[in-house]
C-alpha cells in the first residue's frame, strides 16, 4: 500500500500545503482552544483566548476566498468554481458563511 504525502517539500524548504487542510487546522486550533476555555480546561484569558481563535478563523476565511478567486472562470462568471469544495466528507475545509469574498 502506498501513501501520497499531503505536502510538497521544495527545495530552499518552502513546504507547499493543501489549502483546504490548512484552513481545517486553523479552525480546528481556534475551535480546541475556545473548547477548553469553556470548559474550563485551561487558565487562558477568555478575552484573549476570543481574539486568538477569531483571528485564525479570519486567515482561514482569507484563505478560502483568495483560493476561490483562483479558481478558473466557467460559464463567463469570474471566480465561478461549482462551489464543490464546500466541505470534505472529513468536515474540513470550505467556506463557512458561504459569501465569498466581500468587495
Amino acid at each position: 500500500m502506498t501513501s501520497t504525502p499531503s505536502y510538497i517539500l521544495l527545495a530552499g524548504g518552502h513546504l507547499l500545503v493543501r489549502a483546504d487542510q490548512m484552513t481545517g487546522l486553523l479552525r480546528h486550533v481556534a475551535a480546541v482552544w475556545l473548547q477548553a476555555t469553556d470548559r474550563g480546561e485551561a487558565d487562558y484569558d477568555p478575552e484573549t483566548v476570543l481574539a486568538l481563535a477569531t483571528g485564525l478563523m479570519e486567515v482561514a476565511d482569507q484563505i478560502d476566498a483568495e483560493c476561490i478567486a483562483l479558481l478558473p472562470a466557467k460559464d463567463g462568471v469570474e471566480g465561478g468554481g461549482d462551489g464543490g469544495g464546500e466541505g470534505d466528507a472529513d468536515g474540513v475545509g470550505g467556506v463557512e458563511g458561504g459569501d465569498g469574498p466581500q468587495g
